[in-house]
């Protein structure tokens, strides 16, 4: 690892990013970590860098969730992957232009002020380009972990990228604020209150996943 200055916070992404997307999931028992994320989330509360999690849930504005249904599944996430510094969520259909759903910078804003943070010291990891422009439009970094839905567009446009969390992590950790190519691999790393404000289970505007 590199002598520069770690994040103060490194956000994520949920759905895709921390456990398997599924679409508009109201049940926290379909809930699963993706590969080398707990000891990925592990290493970075080890190292005392914040953790938070800036997820869409349009399936409450859309009526096909309900938030106790959204904060069950955020629960079980913490379950099995340990509790995060801060959440913030968005609620809100996509239609009611909010600020707060991305790629606007509401939610990463918002974690930030929760954390007493500069959004400038922090990165968000996610797996689709609203997250890197959300992350872009706060002033935070972004590192992309591109999936199969992620388009060929989104990859070519962002800022960092890596080919799985624990390289993103890496890639975090030995250049600051994302600075290098994330080439780690999930050995390489050891076990180890929120805001309702929505990208939504399983979906990307006008493209269902």
């Amino acid at each position: 690892m590199s002598g520069r200055a770690l994040p103060a916070a490194v956000l994520f992404d949920r759905d895709g990013t921390l456990v398997e997307d599924v679409p508009y999931n109201g049940d926290p028992a379909r809930v699963v970590p993706l590969p080398g994320v707990r000891r990925s989330l592990a290493l970075l509360r080890r190292l005392r860098v914040r953790t938070g999690v800036v997820t869409n849930q349009s399936g409450i504005g859309r009526g096909l969730l309900t938030p106790s249904q959204v904060w069950s599944v955020n629960a079980r996430v913490e379950e099995l992957l340990g509790p995060f510094d801060v959440w913030t969520v968005c609620p809100h259909d996509p239609a009611e232009g909010c600020t707060c759903r991305k790629p606007a910078p509401g939610l990463v804003l918002e974690a930030a002020r929760l954390l007493d943070v500069a959004p400038a010291d922090c990165v968000l990891i996610g797996d689709i380009g609203s997250d890197m422009e959300a992350a872009a439009a706060a002033g935070a970094a972004g590192v992309l972990v591109p999936t199969p839905i992620t388009r060929a567009e989104e990859v070519d446009r962002a800022p960092r990228s890596a080919h799985d969390l624990p390289a993103a992590v890496r890639t975090v950790l030995d250049g600051g604020r994302g600075v290098g190519d994330g080439q780690g691999e999930a050995d390489d790393l050891p076990d180890a209150g929120c805001t309702v404000h929505d990208e939504e289970p399983g979906t990307r505007d006008g493209d269902p996943r």
